[in-house]
């Protein structure tokens, strides 16, 4: 760290499809970003999206091989939690898990020094529940990336009640220094973003089993009538059923509000794994080529 306060060293635990994209936009910045994973085999797919995420930045003229090279350059992935020993900032984007995030956090705090900060992707959890794993609460923030990460601009910057206000700011302008827009927010189950996005898309799913309209003209319509570039079922497949029913979960869990509650067609779509486009079939079967087809969910 900086004189000033500035993060030199970042580190990031998981290279999955959110972890992956944090390290390379922290690389893209310029800063040297060690990468862990638990194995070999789980590295290796990231770090090829990252190549692969490159090679299209170039391809399009927004980078030179040499930047892309240079870039890949200041990635140094491992397996061992101890070569994030001489991290500032460690950053934490595994399985959206309670339990397994307390357990690394738990992990990383004997292993960093006493004033490296840390900070959890989380989309949902609260961040004081896996903070108070740790020894640190005043240096444990939230930082909520979006997907793609190397696209999307937002980044939620969560302050708990034991966040030191210095660390907070700190954090906020290494957000900043990322190319990345962070909006400020306090420790509330889903946060800015998913406190408002979640109980539209369930409500859209309440809609389709209420008999209100199709999944097409339901998409249609908020396409159209509201101006978004995705109607509710074509964003909740790129998102992942999966994702959006564990992240309601927990904040029903939080709130006990109905409007958190996931659809009994939610559940069973989750159950049978039709997860969204990462799984071939949502709402919309991705299965064939040419546009994606409605589902007949019976």
């Amino acid at each position: 760290m900086t004189k000033d306060g500035k993060f030199e060293a970042i580190g990031v635990v998981g290279c999955g499809l959110m972890g992956s994209g944090i390290a390379q936009a922290c690389a893209t910045a310029g800063y040297p970003t060690q990468v862990a994973e638990v194995s070999e085999e789980r590295l290796k797919p990231g770090l090829e999206s990252i190549r692969k995420s490159l090679e299209k930045f170039q391809s399009k003229g927004q980078i030179s091989g040499e930047q892309a090279a240079a870039i890949q350059g200041r990635l140094r992935p491992t397996t061992r939690l101890e070569d994030l020993a001489g991290c500032d900032l460690v950053i934490e984007a595994i399985v959206e898990n309670l339990a397994a995030k307390r357990e690394l956090f738990a992990r990383l705090d004997g292993r960093l020094r006493p004033e490296a900060v840390f900070a959890s992707n989380t989309s949902s959890l609260p961040i004081t529940e896996i903070m108070t794993a740790t020894r640190r609460p005043e240096r444990f923030v939230g930082l909520h990336f979006f997907n793609p990460v190397a696209l999307m601009p937002l980044v939620e910057v969560v302050r708990t009640v034991a966040t030191d206000a210095g660390v907070y700011e700190q954090v906020v302008a290494f957000a900043a220094s990322l190319g990345k827009t962070p909006v400020r927010t306090g420790d509330r189950s889903g946060f800015i973003v998913n406190r408002l996005l979640i109980p539209y898309l369930l409500d859209a799913v309440r809609a389709l089993e209420e008999g209100a309209g199709s999944m097409e003209d339901i998409d249609r319509a908020m396409k159209l009538g509201c101006g978004y570039p995705m109607g509710p079922f074509t964003l909740l497949d790129f998102v992942g059923l999966d994702t959006t029913y564990y992240a309601a979960e927990i904040m029903y869990n939080e709130f006990r509000e109905r409007r958190f509650a996931p659809p009994p067609l939610l559940k069973r779509m989750v159950l049978a794994g039709w997860h969204g486009r990462k799984a071939g079939r949502g709402f919309y079967d991705y299965r064939q080529p040419g546009p994606p087809r409605p589902v007949a969910l019976g």
